[in-house]
């Protein structure tokens, strides 16, 4: 069975597509250990409670500085005896020492087509506003493996999404979450929990 830590910044609603997943047989051999949170006023939380998974909120501004963050962050992950952290809507930098610990063990969704509208200015809102700024016909979100760089990491899965003429960034977010990130994130992580894939050369190929 596949132990999960999720980290989460918002509402939840990636958290909640893979609760529900877990639920109606979409995700085999595979449960939600922790609940982690940066941020906590999260409805993430709630969430979690609600399903009776342990909440936690670790947030900077209880720490006297970033390192002692990230080692508050590192102990609850090592504790959760987690094999795959998954970031789902996660809005902090995980640093390199947990990138190192758990090597080929975080997955993160981006809503966007990476190498398009990624990196470190591309988060959130901001990479709708991105897409439609530049006028693409076609988006769609990733799955890709966390390394040291900002969305760098091996791809797992891509969808696309069509971009409609007059959408707003909202418009398209919600698009994109609802086509997209809730498709394949729990896609990914069935992948993962049943030995479907492999990192090769920095390259992830699926196992038939």
């Amino acid at each position: 069975m596949l132990k999960l830590a999720v980290l989460v910044s918002g509402g939840g609603t990636n958290l909640q597509a893979i609760m529900d997943s877990i639920a109606d047989g979409r995700i085999t051999n595979a449960q939600i250990e922790v609940v982690i949170s940066n941020n906590r006023n999260a409805y993430a939380l709630e969430r979690a409670k609600k399903a009776g998974i342990p909440a936690l909120c670790i947030t900077p501004k209880d720490y006297e500085d970033r390192e002692a963050f990230h080692d508050a962050l590192l102990r609850a992950l090592e504790q959760s005896r987690a094999d795959l952290i998954v970031l789902a809507g996660c809005l902090v930098v995980i640093p390199e020492q947990i990138v190192e610990r758990y090597e080929n063990r975080i997955i993160n969704i981006h809503p966007a087509l990476i190498p398009s509208f990624c990196g470190k200015d591309y988060y959130g809102l901001k990479v709708h506003e991105g897409v439609l700024a530049r006028g693409v016909k076609v988006t769609g979100a990733t799955v890709h493996f966390v390394d040291k760089g900002t969305d760098t990491g091996p791809i797992i899965l891509q969808k696309a999404v069509n971009v409609q003429s007059g959408d707003t960034p909202e418009q398209l977010q919600r698009r994109v979450m609802e086509e997209a990130e809730w498709v394949i994130m729990p896609q990914a992580i069935n992948l993962i929990a049943n030995g479907k894939i492999q990192v090769i050369n920095g390259k992830v190929t699926e196992i038939q």
